[in-house]
């Protein structure tokens, strides 16, 4: 059994790439070359060509993660022909046709209503009093809000790109749902994880499980890497 060493890390959206450097160092401890990629966030095709300068750069086969909105960047952008496998950390995994828009449409009955705020010259922002509470509920309180006051602007051309082919039909996929998430319900997750035929994987914890619990993401990252359920 071969382990592809090559990792590739995609952010979502309100945020960038640094919140990935928990997960960096334990893989890159483990001897895994890992490269993370900073996506302006300013629509799907965007941020998959963005992803695909990085992949086009890697010298073997590569293991594609994808942290919420990145989930929507990797499914298209895992159509690549360097991607081996594709992991998801509490992340939307749309379908061809599919957007983010659609895969919010219609919440779970219950589902807490993430706090954002009217759109503004065509990007959403959290409101950052409840920043806190919806994205980062495990994460330490100091931590949460330098999240909540470094904001990405996440376009709403993002939000709307549709998938054009969905990797995940092709290609092995594993998934992380975050069983306390209150931004990506996580009946949501679990029913994406099952159309995608991902082996799954569940923790308690919240939308930022990769700040929070950077060993959980890094063994799946880990698993899927040595392909092994």
């Amino acid at each position: 059994m071969s382990t592809v060493k090559n990792i590739v890390l995609v952010h979502g959206g309100f945020v960038d790439g640094s919140g990935w450097q928990p997960v960096y160092h334990i893989l890159t401890r483990d001897g895994f070359n890992v490269s993370v990629v900073q996506n302006p966030t300013h629509s799907l095709e965007g941020d998959v060509t963005t992803t695909h300068q990085v992949l086009d750069v890697q010298d073997g086969p590569v293991v594609l993660v994808g942290h919420s909105y990145g989930g929507a960047v990797i499914t298209e952008a895992g159509c690549h022909e360097s991607v081996a496998a594709l992991v998801y950390i509490a992340a939307f995994a749309p379908d061809k046709g599919e957007s983010v828009n659609t895969l919010l449409a219609d919440p779970p009955p219950g589902a807490p209503v993430p706090p954002i705020l009217p759109p503004r010259d065509g990007f959403l922002f959290l409101d950052r009093e409840k920043f806190a509470a919806s994205f980062a509920g495990d994460v330490a309180p100091e931590e949460a809000q330098f999240m909540a006051d470094s904001q990405v602007p996440w376009g709403v051309d993002a939000l709307g790109g549709v998938v054009t082919e969905a990797a995940w039909r092709a290609k092995p996929s594993w998934y992380l749902v975050s069983g306390d998430d209150r931004m990506i319900p996580p009946p949501a997750q679990r029913a994406m994880a099952e159309r995608a035929g991902a082996t799954v994987h569940e923790v308690p914890g919240s939308h930022a499980i990769y700040v929070s619990q950077p060993e959980v993401v890094a063994d799946l990252i880990k698993r899927a890497a040595t392909h092994q359920a």
